[in-house]
């Protein structure tokens, strides 16, 4: 079977794309004086963060990757799912410069206020996953993949949560700062957990949950329920190094310190 694969070429987003990255270079290049006058000089890694995360978050809604989950393979769909949310989210997060959102954050304490809820641990933990769950139930699943525009909000209410759930333990921000050695060890050993009750429902079924790859042409070889598997052991790998080498970052940096 033959499919034509494509790149989304939208204008609205290649303007999210393109405008994110544009601000970004921007604020710290001609605006840097006026808007962080303690950065000295232009921030080379972390901007490199900042716009590999955008690429990637382009990558994971933009590439064929998005096409061949919308219709043919739930592995494909999980991996989109996880581009933003383990690679792009906490690449974005740990490339702000922290000379520049400091400043506007201290000249608007009550956006501080609600961002310090927003962005914690138990707050931003239990909203990314029950935002997950829940578009994984059949129903909203299914929804998503038939109409475009829930489609899209589907991947928003992904990003955004895993923006704030991936603040605690990759933020630069004094203002708005990672939390502790121990608690980021704890925090990432909950976010291990939590996804576990998905992750169960998604490998051990008897028959393919999702209607769209049960009937959809088998591309690859594998069958419906191989592919819902596979797309669960996809989702569990990523959650796992990244849960798993923040703790251990964590670990050897609470060590280093009070040896």
């Amino acid at each position: 079977m033959n499919i034509t694969l494509h790149w989304h070429t939208e204008p609205l987003l290649l303007l999210i794309i393109v405008g994110a990255s544009w601000l970004y270079a921007l604020a710290c290049g001609p605006w840097r004086h006026r808007l962080a006058p303690d950065l000295k000089k232009y921030p080379i890694w972390p901007s490199v963060r900042f716009h590999l995360g955008v690429l990637l978050a382009y990558i994971a809604v933009g590439s064929p990757l998005d096409q061949l989950g919308e219709g043919f393979l739930f592995t494909a769909h999980m991996a989109q799912h996880m581009l933003l949310i383990y690679m792009a989210a906490p690449l974005i997060v740990s490339g702000i410069p922290p000379q520049m959102l400091d400043p506007f954050l201290e000249a608007r304490p009550r956006l501080t206020k609600v961002l310090q809820v927003l962005v914690h641990p138990l707050f931003a933990g239990l909203l990314f996953n029950l935002c997950f769950s829940v578009w994984h139930f059949p129903e909203l699943y299914e929804l998503a993949l038939r109409n475009r525009t829930v489609h899209i909000v589907e991947h928003w209410m992904m990003f955004v949560p895993a923006l704030l759930m991936t603040w605690p333990l990759v933020s630069r921000s004094k203002v708005l700062p990672r939390i502790s050695y121990g608690g980021m060890m704890v925090y990432s050993f909950a976010l291990m957990v939590a996804d576990l009750p998905l992750w169960a429902a998604l490998i051990f079924a008897e028959n393919p949950i999702y209607e769209t790859y049960t009937l959809a042409p088998r591309i690859t070889w594998m069958t419906a329920s191989q592919d819902m598997i596979l797309g669960a052991v996809i989702m569990k790998a990523f959650n796992e190094v990244f849960s798993l080498s923040t703790m251990g970052w964590a670990f050897f940096a609470w060590y280093r310190r009070d040896r």
